[in-house]
């Protein structure tokens, strides 16, 4: 079985056909998935697709891209309450992302701040995006001790050094499409580097679907591909890295 430890499941990209994949899913052997919400409206939808299917669990956090306009405290509160409800795996995405916007780093980081000590009053873990913040991310969660709360760092694109610091924190590695890419050179020292037992599967779907269908809309139905590519890796089969993958995600979720 394989566990995909981050989707987006509420984007339009899935409105045409969204029941009719999801019902596949258990068929291909895709036994969980997390929804993870980014936005204030993702909150409700991710909410609604956990009460729909007995096997998606939510995360409920407000990714930095889309915190301009928002109050902080009264947001911080709406999470809070979806948080509180059933099948609620994370609080996320969030995090750091200087891609788009360098002009509000400390507010990026008082929001990223803030939505750590939710997680740490909540006791659940977190989905951490980070985008061209390398050091920012890796100062902010030595000084908010990360490794307290526990989580993943999503969508892992930096240096093996970098890698360290969160294997040594306790924190997982999520890896996704990107490994399959023939560029990502980065990527492939840091999953040969890092233990099995510290990584988890992910999509990110509808974005970053592997090669072969690279560009392509992506879903759960992919992470095969970087499965075996971890497998070869590691020179391991893909059935093991499926099966412990899936365990390291039930146990970073508290699911087991």
């Amino acid at each position: 079985m394989i566990f995909d430890t981050h989707v987006h499941y509420d984007d339009e990209a899935f409105d045409a056909d969204r029941e009719e994949l999801l019902l596949s899913l258990p068929r291909n052997s895709v036994g969980r998935v997390v929804n993870a919400s980014s936005t204030l409206e993702s909150l409700e939808k991710t909410r609604a697709l956990t009460e729909k299917y007995d096997f998606v669990y939510g995360a409920y956090g407000i990714h930095p891209e889309n915190i301009k306009g928002l109050e902080i405290e009264e947001t911080i509160d709406t999470v809070r309450r979806f948080c509180d409800t059933e099948k609620t795996a994370a609080v996320g995405e969030i995090g750091l992302d200087y891609y788009w916007d360098k002009d509000n780093k400390q507010q990026q980081i008082e929001w990223f701040r803030r939505q750590l000590d939710l997680a740490r009053e909540l006791r659940l873990p977190v989905i951490i995006h980070s985008r061209d913040a390398a050091e920012d991310t890796l100062r902010v969660s030595k000084e908010e001790k990360l490794g307290e709360i526990g989580g993943v760092m999503h969508c892992f694109s930096y240096s093996a050094e970098i890698a360290r610091e969160y294997l040594k924190m306790g924190i997982y590695l999520g890896i996704g499409g990107v490994i399959t890419f023939k560029n990502a050179k980065k990527l492939k020292e840091v999953a040969a580097m890092a233990p099995l037992e510290q990584m988890v599967l992910e999509t990110d779907c509808p974005y970053l679907a592997p090669v072969p269908n690279r560009g392509k809309r992506n879903s759960s139905l992919n992470l095969p591909y970087v499965a075996e590519e971890i497998a070869r890796i590691k020179n391991i089969s893909p059935e093991e890295v499926c099966r412990v993958t899936y365990e390291n995600a039930q146990r970073m979720y508290g699911l087991a």
